[in-house]
């Protein structure tokens, strides 16, 4: 695994990372038949709240945020009914997760704090951030051991919170503005996470939380999401210049392709049951979702969104139904049921 040290890191420019070692891109592939994927989408019943960031729970339900709203709703696929549980006022939620006792844990962007609710009852409890400039828990993932790794974009930190003991561990990012966004963990419940503010992804080791920085091998690339394929490769959307990227941790190699649309602001990523690659390209004004099969390397389906979509900020694959739920900038709820 390619990495730089803490030492190596203060020598270069505050904002950009230089890769140890670049290559041509690959050509990225349209298949001649492109055949796009049944999309459905739902009007969320609360006006310009921007539902986002659904998850599945165990009983194939979905819950998801309001984060304009101040909630977190509810969505049953069978009977196409929403309900929602209020969160306090100022909350902002930007992110939420299901537990597998089917707890929910969210993201209290605006308040600094980590939030456990209650299902049936919708009884909140907060965990609250140890350090009052991390006011920004943005995006929550899972790892082993009861931990929730997540990051804080502003304050420009990662985190690490054990469910079990309520214990909050920090670790601010030797970069400033390294704007910490997704994450993602790997099946050696090792975390990673994509810098939106410069060329690298971060890791951490979970067991003596040494931070890793990765950096890209472009330097204007900047990172938005993540998603991990069941080979552990890394795979990335580089939001600021419309490409697709992998990384793979045994060998430290790159690959990275450019992607259709002009300014195609790619965004939302998740990898489905077949290790395929799915995202949602934003630039668009009617947002595209994207199928990459890295055995190809070619784009195989593309979907325009009905709705527009505006934007979609992350989605979530569903194995069960062999589909990914997103939110959209449209105040709609999606399901794409994937071939």
């Amino acid at each position: 695994m390619r990495c730089l040290t803490l030492l190596t890191l203060l020598a270069l420019l505050p904002a950009t990372l230089t890769a140890q070692t670049t290559g041509a891109p690959a050509p990225l592939r349209v298949a001649a038949d492109t055949p796009g994927v049944e999309i459905r989408e739902w009007p969320v019943p609360w006006d310009e709240t921007r539902p986002r960031d659904p998850d599945v729970a165990p009983n194939g339900t979905i819950w998801f945020v309001g984060q304009a709203g101040d909630y977190v709703g509810h969505f049953d696929p069978a009977t196409e009914e929403f309900a929602r549980k209020d969160l306090p006022p100022g909350t902002g939620p930007h992110n939420l997760i299901v537990d597998r006792d089917a707890s929910l844990w969210v993201s209290g962007n605006r308040q600094g704090y980590i939030g456990k609710m209650d299902p049936n009852s919708g009884q909140l409890q907060r965990y609250a951030m140890p350090d009052k400039d991390v006011r920004d828990p943005h995006t929550l993932a899972f790892g082993k051991g009861g931990n929730i790794w997540f990051s804080a974009q502003w304050a420009n930190r990662l985190g690490r919170l054990n469910r079990r003991t309520g214990r909050i561990d920090l670790l601010e990012l030797p970069l400033p503005q390294a704007r910490p966004y997704g994450v993602k963990v790997d099946a050696t419940g090792r975390p990673w996470f994509a810098l939106l503010g410069t060329n690298a992804l971060a890791t951490i080791d979970p067991e003596t939380l040494a931070l890793e920085l990765i950096p890209t091998p472009r330097a204007e690339s900047r990172l938005r999401r993540l998603a991990i394929t069941r080979d552990d490769r890394i795979w990335y959307t580089d939001y600021s210049t419309g490409w697709l990227g992998v990384y793979q941790p045994a060998t430290g190699n790159f690959q990275e392709w450019p992607l259709p649309s002009a300014k195609s602001g790619p965004y939302a990523i998740a990898s489905d049951a077949q290790d395929r690659i799915w995202l949602v390209e934003t630039g668009p004004a009617q947002n595209q979702l994207l199928g990459f099969d890295p055995r190809r390397a070619a784009i195989f389906s593309r979907t325009t969104i009905p709705s527009g979509a505006g934007a979609v900020r992350h989605m979530v694959y569903d194995r069960e139904r062999n589909a990914l739920w997103f939110g959209t900038d449209k105040n709609t709820l999606g399901e794409a049921l994937l071939p």
